[in-house]
């Protein structure tokens, strides 16, 4: 799959460090897959949600949110944004 975005994770690491070895695992399972649905994701990623029109995954346990859109026909994920889980929670980003 190809992902749109991949310097904004980089910028995420950085500005939440102890993100950035999950964001560098997301992005390679990321890469390596061939997702046909969100069945597909949950089997590598069974935190993937889906929150229409995006899927939602979890960084770093259940501590941050990594919102993305994904082209399963295209084969193409897009970085949307990024949040803590609180900031998730308040909704804003729908």
């Amino acid at each position: 799959m190809t992902v749109v975005g991949k310097p904004d994770l980089e910028i995420y690491g950085m500005t939440h460090a102890e993100t950035q070895r999950p964001l560098a695992a997301w992005l390679k399972i990321v890469e390596d897959a061939k997702w046909t649905s969100l069945v597909d994701v949950r089997k590598t990623r069974p935190d993937a949600d889906y929150v229409k029109p995006y899927t939602v995954f979890n960084i770093k346990g259940n501590k941050y949110r990594l919102i993305t859109k994904i082209n399963y026909k295209i084969q193409l994920a897009s970085i949307e944004n990024f949040m803590t889980h609180a900031e998730y929670s308040k909704g804003g980003w729908k």
